[in-house]
């Protein structure tokens, strides 16, 4: 367990460090942001969660498709990240909560869809978190892996290579979904995009 901790640890001051202007850093994200909400299919008047939510760029995208009816969520773990998010008016959008992904704060089955932005292949341990996205899910509830570059595009940038144990490869990441309470329904890994889309299993 102490490795866990100081993993999320080393995560959570990753981004405290950047969390200031984030957004400025990246201002071309939003439209790939709206194509993985709008794969979500979220319905109208239903609920959504941003899982791992930075600095909540996704929640006005989430609330115009859930309407004035419904519920939005953002959850991250890094504090800082929350100020950014609440500097750029995104509670307007949806309530923001200090929480771990893995260790959500959140009744069984509350959610429709969820969002999960660049989060996956930073927690600690994937397989727990994807479970305990899948407990907060309605069964039929979808789950949007999302990151605004594709994997060899975002390796290319930091200046890494691609990784055969990455939980977003193909050949790992079915099974892990399979494990943990999801289906795989769609995946694009393109250098323009990483969007894998599971829908929640019944109980």
């Amino acid at each position: 367990m102490a490795s866990i901790g100081s993993e999320r640890q080393h995560v959570r001051l990753f981004f405290a460090e950047r969390a200031t202007g984030w957004e400025t850093r990246y201002p071309d994200d939003t439209p790939a942001y709206a194509a993985a909400v709008e794969a979500l299919e979220v319905p109208p008047g239903g609920r959504a969660l941003d899982a791992g939510c930075g600095s909540a760029r996704a929640l006005p995208l989430l609330r115009a498709a859930v309407g004035p009816a419904g519920t939005v969520v953002g959850v991250d773990l890094t504090p800082e990240m929350l100020g950014e998010a609440v500097a750029l008016g995104r509670r307007a959008d949806g309530a923001l909560i200090e929480a771990d992904s893995a260790q959500l704060p959140l009744r069984d089955g509350t959610f429709d869809a969820v969002l999960a932005a660049g989060l996956v292949h930073h927690l600690p341990d994937p397989a727990a978190g994807l479970r305990e996205l899948a407990r907060v899910t309605r069964p039929g509830g979808r789950l949007a892996l999302f990151h605004p570059l594709g994997r060899a595009a975002l390796a290319a940038r930091r200046g890494h290579d691609l990784r055969a144990d990455d939980i977003r490869a193909e050949a790992r990441l079915g099974p892990a979904l399979s494990a943990t309470g999801w289906r795989l329904a769609l995946l694009d890994d393109s250098a323009e995009r990483y969007l894998a889309v599971a829908v929640r299993r019944p109980h």
